[in-house]
């Protein structure tokens, strides 16, 4: 969710009130998926690099979540909802910690939408942290056994990966789940990434053949010819 802070400084309001507005486009995200039965969704909040910004806009941010996690919640869980925070939780106080147990414990029975919540996560944390848990277990690493050892081991990988502001990578965002979702980048910033720019990114997703390593004649079958 690219983009809250130029938003801001291109109106000349301070960069939390671009994160302020860009609640309000997570807001809408989240009920337009819900609307187009989209299963899951995932989003960057915070990055373990986010750390190194001004340690005033940092505490705006950490405000930010705690103030959504009173505010937002209840409304979720009444729209089946089921939340969930990835990332490592040590640095945060224990307010917020007991905040984000809280909220997934209310909404762990809902089953419209899984809506994960990246927040002080990194790619490389993640992929680390899960090696680290089964070399402490006596665990072989396999491609399989750190699959299910990651934080989003609960969803299935990612079909789209949409990232506005008009950067092009990665940013240490899913890393391994990545690993074969089809990448969509706007210029659009987050604040302004409405239902309509979500649904102009679902169609140019569902017009993409996904071959996952096999022919396009294994994918779409010739005229006349059984699919297996």
């Amino acid at each position: 969710m690219d983009g809250n802070g130029r938003w801001a400084t291109r109106r000349y309001l301070p960069r939390v009130a671009g994160h302020k507005k860009g609640m309000d486009a997570l807001r809408a995200c989240v009920r337009r998926c819900g609307e187009r039965g989209v299963r899951v969704l995932t989003v960057f909040a915070f990055s373990s690099e986010n750390w190194n910004r001004p340690p005033e806009e940092v505490s705006s941010l950490m405000e930010l979540l705690a103030m959504a996690l009173g505010r937002e919640v209840p409304q979720l869980k009444g729209e089946g909802v089921q939340l969930h925070f990835i990332g490592d939780r040590r640095a945060l106080s224990d307010k917020v910690r007991a905040g984000l147990a809280q909220a997934e414990a209310d909404t762990a029975s809902n089953e419209r939408l899984v809506f994960n919540v990246c927040f002080n996560y990194g790619g490389r944390w993640d992929i680390a942290q899960a090696a680290a848990r089964l070399a402490a277990e006596g665990r072989p690493i396999t491609e399989h056994s750190l699959d299910r050892a990651l934080g989003l081991a609960h969803v299935p990988d990612p079909d789209l990966l949409i990232r506005t502001g008009g950067e092009q990578r990665l940013s240490n965002f899913l890393l391994w789940q990545a690993a074969y979702s089809e990448l969509y980048f706007t210029d659009k910033l987050w604040p302004e990434f409405d239902a309509a720019a979500l649904d102009e990114a679902i169609a140019d997703y569902a017009a993409r053949e996904r071959r996952f390593g096999r022919t396009p004649e294994q994918v779409t079958p010739r005229a006349g010819r059984r699919a297996a």
